[in-house]
């Protein structure tokens, strides 16, 4: 048995000598390096972090405006179809204006013609033609819109800029 004791003794000392040799090694430098680089790594981690959300805000952001440029767009092209259905409204009105005016007027020739002056005939064409003048004038007033309405938003971009 004492050779028991006597090597559970030696067992024991060197047990307590690899002890006493590891707690310096837990305040080594190289321990210190590796928390310094777990720290520096730590901080560099959160720096990405917070690089991130703020790119996700200004992705946000983007959408957001490019969503407010694609609704205001959308607002220019309906509004710029209705002038152009009103134009071509106006236009149509015209030109049937002035086929009633040429008819009128091809009609009040052959009565002159004929040397007959009807009167209902030149009343007639009298107000073909101020059909075809108010046709003219409406669709005028709709073309101006139109340009206008065309201009607008190049002259937006100009302020802006």
């Amino acid at each position: 048995m004492s050779q028991v004791e006597e090597l559970e003794r030696r067992i024991t000392a060197a047990l307590d000598r690899i002890a006493k040799g590891i707690e310096p090694l837990g305040n080594a430098p190289e321990s210190s390096v590796a928390e310094d680089d777990l720290a520096r790594a730590r901080a560099e981690l959160e720096e990405e972090r917070l690089a991130g959300a703020q790119l996700e805000e200004r992705v946000k952001a983007l959408h957001e405006k490019s969503d407010k440029k694609i609704a205001d767009l959308e607002a220019q092209t309906a509004e710029q179809s209705a002038t152009l259905t009103r134009l071509d409204t106006e236009l149509q009105r015209l030109r049937a204006a002035n086929e009633q005016l040429r008819a009128s007027n091809a009609a009040l020739r052959e009565a002159n013609e004929q040397g007959v002056g009807e009167p209902h005939l030149i009343n007639k064409a009298m107000l073909a033609e101020l059909e075809a003048l108010r046709a003219s004038r409406a669709a005028d007033m709709a073309e101006n819109a139109a340009i206008l309405s065309a201009l607008e938003p190049l002259l937006q971009i100009e302020e802006g800029a």
